[in-house]
């Protein structure tokens, strides 16, 4: 499996692909990967030639007194668990790679502005969708899958992408995968 850290490097890698006539797969997350994120990837790869995996901890969706420094990290672990599902490149950016500017901020967002974004749990994170929008957008410019994979756990976030992806005419087709559970229903989170 590819480590990828560069956009440069994704995108070459993609490119050569795309050279090839291969479909590609992108399945974006935060790291911290589980057994939810596993069946991503194998949606990704019983539907795509090639899978992309990021694993991305997003400082824009994250607002003031959030989780951001506490949020658990485990790369190795993330790296066995793709490789082992047939992932075939993870890109692994640091946050000056993704927001050039520095300190994880930048002065372009993309944003949902009906009431989509606000409810539910955006009314206590008002910040949080904008900043999905914005690194998802950023994940679809530099990989261009054919299909990008989310979990239905999150489906607030599954329509408010289905809703930019529509918005912004990208040609990417978003795939809902089926909730992951622990054993006493709680899905996997």
């Amino acid at each position: 499996m590819i480590i990828a850290k560069t956009v440069k490097e994704v995108r070459e890698q993609v490119n050569e692909w795309r050279k090839q006539g291969l479909t590609v797969g992108l399945v974006p997350t935060m790291g911290y990967l589980h057994e939810g994120h596993a069946s991503l990837v194998d949606r990704a790869v019983a539907e795509c030639d090639k899978v992309v995996a990021s694993d991305f901890l997003n400082p824009t969706q994250f607002g003031p007194g959030e989780d951001l420094e506490s949020y658990p990290r485990d790369f190795e672990h993330d790296c066995e668990l793709l490789e082992a599902h047939g992932c075939d490149m993870v890109f692994y950016p640091s946050v000056d790679e993704m927001y050039p500017d520095g300190n994880g901020k930048t002065d372009t967002y993309v944003e949902i502005l009906d009431d989509m974004p606000k409810q539910l749990c955006g009314k206590t994170r008002p910040i949080h969708f904008r900043g999905v929008c914005t690194v998802v957008s950023k994940l679809f410019n530099i990989v261009v899958p054919d299909k990008a994979f989310f979990g239905q756990k999150d489906a607030q976030q599954l329509a408010i992408i289905k809703r930019m992806v529509r918005d912004l005419s990208y040609g990417i087709e978003i795939v809902g995968c089926p909730i992951i559970r622990e054993e006493d229903g709680l899905a996997k989170s």
